[in-house]
């Protein structure tokens, strides 16, 4: 299947109101373009090394998506790229968001992770913290402008446990919503089970080997 098949693919199983963010880290270049060929105009980068220097050599109007765990000492590469940052998983990185932010005279949109898998591994405010801390967020951090929220599910085959960690984050975005103008963007699913993230209420899916194969 080529890129451009996989991107039809995917485009022809969700409903136009999601937004597709299709996840371009370890591709080349020449994917991404083929893929912005086809239409796709939203790309997912995790590693800010690659995001600073893929941005520069493709189309302004790409939008970029940073995806990945984001350290604080690299948030000044992510800062002239990023439409949107999903990962902001601990307060003390949204506070060095907001400084580094503050010093480029910018407003970031960011979603806050939240830990919903069973997984350990995974990163992100708990669920209850994040229902008693992000509200107070939103005077604390003037140059950061929450959109939302983003979650991961375990990497299972249990598909009725995946659906409902996806409740689990969109019973919390239903909750903090009201807190927040421009509260408006649920970031959830990937390949493997996007489908049942667009049924639980994404308003973003993060999909990357069904388009581009598998790295």
């Amino acid at each position: 299947m080529t890129i451009q098949e996989g991107l039809k693919h995917v485009l022809d199983t969700m409903p136009s109101t999601v937004k597709l963010v299709a996840v371009s880290k370890f591709q080349p270049v020449s994917a991404i373009l083929q893929a912005y060929a086809a239409g796709q105009r939203a790309f997912g980068e995790s590693r800010p090394q690659e995001l600073a220097a893929k941005a520069p050599e493709l189309p302004d109007d790409i939008e970029w998506h940073f995806i990945g765990p984001l350290q604080s000492n690299k948030i000044k590469m992510v800062l002239p790229y990023a439409t949107l940052i999903h990962s902001v998983d601990t307060e003390r990185l949204l506070a060095r968001i907001d400084r580094q932010a503050a010093l480029a005279d910018k407003i970031v949109d960011c979603l806050i992770q939240l830990h919903i898998a069973m997984e350990e591994t995974k990163q992100g405010f708990p669920v209850q913290e994040a229902l008693e801390q992000v509200p107070l967020f939103r005077d604390k951090y003037p140059n950061v402008r929450i959109r939302g929220l983003m979650g991961m599910a375990s990497f299972v085959d249990d598909m009725e446990q995946v659906r409902g960690e996806f409740r689990t984050l969109k019973s919390a975005f239903d909750k903090l919503q009201p807190r927040f103008p421009l509260f408006d963007t649920l970031s959830m699913g990937m390949s493997q089970d996007y489908n049942i993230a667009i049924e639980e209420g994404a308003t973003i899916v993060r999909i990357g080997s069904t388009i581009f194969g598998s790295r």
